[in-house]
């Protein structure tokens, strides 16, 4: 009988300790996961139903202080159905009263067996769930409450224990730290985006012509990308276009685009060479240059010729531009390109020439807006063009708006766009 009473406390001393190793492993997995997040709202769910996992409960909520420390500011609610999310939407955001409120006042950890028995309790709002156990932890950044993590019912009913609230508070102190993480990571991104967008021009008065350009940065935060346009009237009624990508995603890049972009520009007002002597000279010039990335490019003019006007282009292994019609036929530039700067100087660079028919729209942008790893380029390229015809009445800010929008890329990299319409004849 002693034997069997022993062996059954030895049973039971190694069931507690699997258990507690299987809570460790989960509270270990849900730190990762969560870490893994990059986007606020993202993580602020992702602490939500991790740690209704680990507890195993029905509901989780987390409330978002407002700078004040005292009212809500945001509230993020999961394990509710979308009945029960309709009925509640009339209610509006939650005021922090009840206990949610007392948790508010005070900040450490609360458990609760019965809601409405408790001295704080104020009643639940018309369509809300009435839930009995409550378990609530302060989650705390930089030494600030920034928000209370709450969770309701678990799945056997039984009322939240010691244990519960040791892994929930474990999990908070992670949660603060994967918050404060990803606010610097879009503190980061946004000063990334921001460079990125000092570094590109305020398109100049092109009259007689009309332009507009767009940049969008890639999904990716932080990312500082190498994409970059031009536009830059020249004398005699010409313009000289620009698009171009550095390889890379970092800050080099980005110093290599600005450089590369300013030996252009001062190269580009040589007139007396096609655009293709142009890069050439320009990759002769970066070859001597220490931190110079391969980049490809296309470097257009546009002339007066007659009545009319001439594209005279030449490409740096970069697509093709794009030409849209005044009757919306869609094609594009294909001619031989060239090899991208940095790879071969000894190479000749083609040039290629077209007459633009009045009120047709040239269309020059980087890879970022067709790149998809699950379409071949082409289908994308096709899918590009059909959006370019469905949106070419729009004014030019508008209709580069919609390409980006609308763009048949995975949004991985970084894109460039500038759009240039010829005057009617």
């Amino acid at each position: 009988m002693r034997l069997r009473s022993e062996l059954g406390r030895i049973d039971d001393q190694l069931r507690a300790l699997l258990s507690s190793m299987d809570r460790l492993q989960g509270l270990l997995d849900a730190v990762v996961a969560i870490s893994r997040e990059v986007e606020l709202p993202a993580v602020l769910h992702r602490i939500v139903t991790t740690a209704m996992d680990l507890v195993g409960a029905r509901y989780g909520a987390l409330g978002v202080l407002d700078e004040s420390g005292e009212r809500l500011e945001q509230f993020i609610a999961a394990g509710l159905s979308e009945r029960e999310r309709s009925s509640l939407a009339e209610a509006g955001l939650p005021r922090g009263l009840g206990v949610l409120g007392h948790l508010i006042r005070y900040p450490d950890p609360l458990r609760i067996e019965d809601i409405p028995g408790h001295p704080a309790s104020a009643g639940f709002p018309a369509g809300h769930p009435r839930l009995r156990t409550l378990l609530g932890v302060a989650i705390t950044v930089r030494g600030e409450i920034y928000g209370d993590l709450y969770l309701s019912e678990r799945y056997d009913g039984q009322p939240f224990d010691m244990h519960d609230e040791n892994v929930v508070v474990a999990l908070a102190s992670a949660a603060g730290i994967a918050i404060e993480n990803v606010r610097l990571f879009e503190r980061i991104r946004l000063g990334a985006e921001q460079f990125q967008r000092l570094l590109l021009p305020t398109l100049p008065d092109l009259r007689p012509f009309t332009a507009a350009a767009i940049y969008r940065p890639a999904a990716e935060p932080s990312q500082l990308g190498g994409d970059w346009y031009d536009a830059i009237p020249l004398p005699g009624n010409v313009v000289a276009v620009v698009i171009g990508d550095v390889a890379g995603h970092d800050l080099q890049a980005a110093a290599a685009m600005a450089a590369t972009r300013n030996m252009l520009r001062a190269l580009v007002f040589d007139q007396s060479n096609p655009p293709g002597a142009v890069l050439s000279r320009l990759d002769r010039t970066l070859e001597t240059c220490a931190h110079s990335r391969v980049t490809t490019t296309t470097l257009a003019r546009i002339e007066p010729e007659g009545t009319g006007w001439r594209l005279r282009w030449s490409t740096a292994g970069h697509v093709p531009p794009l030409l849209i019609t005044r009757e919306h036929h869609v094609r594009y530039l294909l001619a031989e390109p060239g090899l991208p700067l940095g790879v071969d100087t000894t190479q000749p660079r083609p040039d290629h020439s077209r007459l633009l028919p009045p009120e047709a729209i040239v269309v020059f942008f980087t890879d970022g807006l067709i790149e998809h790893p699950g379409h071949p380029v082409d289908e994308s390229l096709s899918e590009l063009a059909g959006l370019a015809a469905v949106h070419a009445t729009l004014p030019l800010p508008e209709f580069v708006q919609a390409l980006a929008d609308q763009h048949p890329s995975d949004g991985h990299d970084d894109m460039a766009i500038l759009a240039l319409r010829t005057p009617p004849a």
